[in-house]
């Protein structure tokens, strides 16, 4: 089957089958999404650190832009794995959330939400917290609808494939086992 490729005014690749189905594809870099937020005194907990509510919320929200901007539909989250706090934020620090987008399958796909301190004084990036979200996107009846397929340039994409891959396996032998 022969196909024509064709490049829309957002730079995101789309081929064109003979049979008129359309095969949508994105680069990670073309949903790539990164905030910034400085803790302040109504994000914090008892303990004096970043509410991990508060921090899970702003995962949740970067995860969803990525997702949106990947399907350009409106999206839901399915599950988050490996939600890991490595290390507390405190009052006035930044925190900088990178997420970006490491498999996809027919209507879902993972998001990797990296969170990191960004120290002021030297502009050095320390991890905080890595996430891994599965989002669902959704047609305009709020059904599962197909996800573009993802162009991977990197070896770093490639290697973040497979272990997604070993993510989804063990996911859904939980699922079956009942976790």
């Amino acid at each position: 089957m022969r196909e024509k490729v064709l490049l829309s005014l957002s730079g995101a690749e789309r081929k064109w089958s003979e049979n008129m189905n359309v095969i949508e594809e994105r680069k990670v870099s073309d949903s790539m999404v990164e905030t910034v937020h400085m803790v302040r005194p109504n994000h914090m907990n008892a303990a004096g650190r970043l509410f991990g509510g508060m921090l899970m919320q702003w995962l949740d929200e970067v995860a969803g832009m990525v997702a949106k901007r990947h399907t350009r539909s409106n999206v839901i989250t399915a599950s988050v794995d490996n939600l890991h706090f490595i290390h507390g934020a405190y009052q006035g620090e930044m925190v900088v959330i990178i997420g970006k987008v490491t498999y996809v399958g027919n209507s879902s796909m993972e998001v990797r939400v990296d969170t990191y301190v960004e120290h002021l004084e030297d502009g050095m990036r320390h991890a905080i917290n890595r996430a891994y979200f599965t989002m669902v996107a959704l047609d305009e009846n709020d059904k599962p609808k197909r996800v573009p397929r993802l162009i991977l340039e990197t070896e770093a994409e490639k290697a973040e494939w497979v272990a997604a891959e070993k993510r989804k396996e063990m996911r859904m032998r939980r699922k079956k086992e009942g976790f």
